[in-house]
């Protein structure tokens, strides 16, 4: 858990593994997922590693497993997904899960190849079949109208004066062919035959009724039957080539009926036995399939694993005697002893009987960021490192976040009805929490949404409770407590005065105590409701705004304890917080005074308490910086406390000095510490009695670009406090007033849902009778449609990136750095989750 509030600390291992325990060390390691390992051969080709052969062949596999779950996919074949997490094979297993992989890549090729080879034959059979019902249909249609087809074609083709010079030298021969042509390309072949041959051809087409497999890819086509007759060689040629070139299928067709009905019968023989050839093929495919489907799961886990390993032991170094493999983790210092027990029930997997070595190591490097998370925290600990990965051992926003993110959220969400929507949403994530995320949807927006369920049950539930406080449910009031808002008029009085403005002094003396807890519904029939809920949620914005400063500041020296940097205690906490409270937390502080000193109350006794002699906090507060002194009308005191403009020009002359506190304490305190280096060093050697050889050697050495460079970093460090003062001093007064937001869309979502029931709710109830009750069900649906869609979710993402917004720029900005890098740690579990990812997008 402490890990939540600041980074693990991590240190930096060197481990040395016996070449024969190395691949089962790493698997163990790779279930911990622990230790993030380093690349010893930054400058070595990926091709020439010691393990890269052993790569290929996890590659090989592992497209031979796609191959196969492309081919189960296709079938529809359920895949066996029992969730177990099967260990990473030995090395010598590999050969067996690539014998076995083989074997069922070719079996499966060989009968795709014989479907394939079958299912042409059974397309060129049917289409035959096709042509020769079509062509003896036309030759039949022919012959009932008491032609000769032979004769007709011939009166088609040719004039009669040549008919007469023809039957003069002899019987005239016409050729015919026949085939098949995609239905699509009908229009452009009968134009081209029409073109090319001058019109000296005679083409008959019909379609085929039923859609036909193309064998290639699987697809429906529809195609048509088309025959045509034409006169000599030369035609001849010329029409085989269009067809040709529009892909048309030429089959052969007998001139004589009898020899078209033998035929017809074979074909159909023969299509009867391909059908059965046909089934068996499939049934056959379909045993593969079903017998693979059952295991290709595992066999994906148990290649990814093995592909890892692999790549892993890529990142190591060989000693000298080739004998052992040498690498270099971070790891948590917590899980040191953990890690320790993995690599020893590797080493014993193994049978090796030389033990690993686990050094810790120095450095200087950066170590990475580990937080540990769990399901709660995992959603909360996104949205911070989504800003920037905290530098190490840096003090983690997250835990605060959880807090303080669904609080500011509610504070603009302040809505009763809308937050229980938004809760129950989140609460039925978290209770269906295992079988949603068994579900592994690949819709993006979705996962968003259930990545988050716990940030949005939180949201939910924080806005039911500020909308409580504001007594707002769906635009309307909760009268639990009654009102304990009284008048003295009569109803008349009311009735016939609509501009009546009612005096909040005069109530019963009954009723002269607060409202128990929130507000008094009499609020939302009010006509000065906005002005009232103006003034109530701005001072609560700021309110809550100065107090996530002042605590972001005080997190910040948090940091500066731990990482002991006195001097920016001293010279950048102490002047941040001092400037902070005697500014702003002073402003606060006038809002309480205010609001306890003056009342409603505005007798003749006590006129300076009453309304009408209440100062303004934000006039106050301008006048307190340019040191102007209040004004008031003559029988009202201008200050609310005896001693307060001297008080006041106090703390602003004390803030203004934190100034140039922050901008030169830092710079200054850091060249006198160097000087003072620089001091002791020359006494160190003026006691050893070489006080000119001492200082010759200094700047021998290079004592002279020794000193333009503790200038130059002096520079930078006076550059660097310069801007940090700046964005300091701005950014208090702009990061006030951006907490503005919490009560602009508090407003306006309630003004929203407000002028929503009032457009539409509302028309659903004016109708009596039966007839108002359809008209209220459909006005009801249309009013929870534009609630949910508007209200819940738009008004919900808008407030959600506002409140983001506030904790990114106006909280971390006080103490977050986030120049970390995050820890990766190698784990077999990230592994699988990212190829499982990449494989459904």
């Amino acid at each position: 858990m402490g890990s939540l509030f600041r980074s693990e600390e991590m240190t930096l291992c060197q481990l040395f593994l016996q070449s024969e325990a190395a691949y089962a060390c790493v698997s163990e390691l790779g279930e911990l997922g622990l230790v993030q390992f380093r690349d010893l051969n930054p400058d070595v080709n990926a091709f020439q590693r010691k393990f890269v052969n052993e790569v290929r062949r996890c590659d090989e596999m592992e497209r031979k497993l796609r191959y196969l779950e492309k081919e189960i996919k296709k079938d529809g074949i359920p895949m066996l997904d029992t969730g177990e997490n099967p260990e990473a094979p030995q090395p010598r297993e590999m050969i067996d899960l690539e014998a076995t992989f083989e074997k069922l890549e070719n079996e499966l090729r060989e009968v795709n190849q014989n479907a394939e080879t079958l299912k042409r034959n059974f397309l060129e059979l049917t289409e035959l079949k096709h042509i020769l019902r079509k062509t003896q249909v036309f030759f039949d249609e022919q012959e009932h109208a008491g032609l000769n087809p032979t004769e007709s074609m011939t009166r088609a083709l040719i004039s009669d004066d040549n008919i007469a010079r023809q039957s003069a030298l002899g019987p005239v021969q016409l050729g015919f062919v026949a085939g098949v042509i995609l239905r699509e390309r009908i229009p452009a072949f009968e134009r081209m035959l029409w073109r090319a041959c001058r019109g000296n051809v005679f083409l008959r087409q019909a379609e085929i009724e039923s859609p036909l497999e193309d064998p290639s890819t699987g697809d429906q086509v529809f195609k048509s039957v088309f025959i045509i007759f034409f006169q000599g060689d030369q035609l001849k040629t010329r029409v085989k080539k269009i067809c040709e070139g529009f892909r048309a299928t030429l089959y052969p067709c007998p001139e004589a009926p009898v020899d078209r009905r033998e035929m017809a019968m074979g074909v159909m023989s023969r299509i009867e036995e391909l059908n059965t050839v046909l089934g068996e093929t499939q049934d056959h495919r379909h045993r593969v399939l079903v017998a693979a489907a059952k295991n290709i799961k595992n066999w994906f886990i148990k290649v990814r694993k093995i592909k890892a390993i692999y790549h892993t032991l890529n990142l190591f170094n060989l000693d000298v005697t080739q004998k052992c493999l040498i690498a270099e983790c971070w790891v948590p210092v917590l899980d040191i002893e953990t890690i320790q027990l993995a690599l020893r029930r590797g080493t014993e997997r193994s049978g090796s009987s030389v033990p690993p070595i686990l050094n810790r190591m120095e450095t200087f490097e950066d170590p990475p960021t580990y937080n540990r998370t769990n399901k709660f925290t995992k959603g909360f600990q996104a949205l911070i490192d989504a800003y920037g990965v905290a530098s190490y051992r840096e003090m983690n926003p997250a835990p605060y976040t959880i807090i303080t993110f669904p609080f500011l959220f509610a504070v603009m969400f302040g809505d009763t009805g809308h937050g229980l929507l938004m809760f129950l949403f989140g609460g039925w994530m978290v209770l269906k929490e295992k079988p949603l995320a068994a579900k592994k949807s690949d819709n993006e927006i979705w996962n968003i949404f259930f990545g988050g369920r716990y940030i949005i049950f939180l949201m939910g539930l924080f806005s039911m409770y500020t909308g409580f406080i504001y007594n707002d449910i769906f635009s309307k009031s909760l009268n639990i407590f009654g009102s304990y808002w009284r008048i003295n008029y009569n109803y008349s009085t009311i009735h016939t005065n609509k501009e009546l403005q009612l005096n909040p002094s005069e109530k019963d003396e009954y009723f002269q105590i607060p409202y128990p807890i929130g507000m008094d519904p009499v609020w939302q029939l009010a006509e000065n409701k906005i002005i009232f809920l103006n003034s109530y949620k701005m001072k609560i914005s700021i309110i809550f705004g100065v107090i996530h400063m002042l605590f972001g500041v005080i997190v910040g020296l948090w940091n500066h304890m731990y990482f002991k940097r006195q001097l920016n205690i001293i010279c950048e906490f102490i002047p941040q917080i001092i400037f902070l409270t005697f500014l702003f937390l002073y402003m606060v502080l006038l809002m309480f005074i205010k609001w306890m000193k003056y009342g409603p109350d505005s007798n003749h006794t006590d006129l300076q308490h009453g309304p009408f002699c209440a100062p303004s906090v934000l006039i106050t507060f301008i006048n307190m910086v340019l040191f102007k002194s209040g004004t008031a009308p003559a029988e009202c005191n201008p200050w609310m406390y005896g001693g307060q403009e001297g008080f006041q020009k106090f703390l602003v002359v004390i803030a203004l000095l934190c100034i140039p506190w922050m901008l030169l304490g830092k710079p200054i305190m850091l060249m006198r510490s160097r000087k003072k280096q620089h001091q002791q060093l020359n006494n160190h050697g003026a006691e050893n009695g070489d006080v000119e050889g001492g200082l010759d050697t200094i700047q021998a050495a290079g004592g002279v670009a020794h000193k333009e460079e503790e200038e130059e970093d002096i520079n930078e460090v006076f550059i660097h406090q310069g801007i940090h003062t700046i964005e300091y001093v701005l950014g208090s007064v702009s990061h006030t007033a951006s907490y503005l937001r919490l009560w602009a869309l508090s407003l306006a979502h309630a003004q929203l849902s407000e002028v929503l029931w009032n457009m539409v709710m509302r028309n659903g109830l004016t109708q009596e009778g039966w007839s108002g009750g359809i008209i209220l069900w459909a006005v009801f649906a249309f009013w929870a449609v534009l609630t949910v869609g508007i209200l819940v979710l738009m008004e919900g993402l808008s407030a959600f990136l506002h409140t983001l917004r506030l904790h990114w720029v106006e909280f971390q900005s006080k103490f977050y750095a986030g120049q970390g890098y995050s820890f990766q740690p190698f784990s077999f579990e990230i592994i699988l989750d990212a190829a499982q990812s990449s494989t459904e997008d």
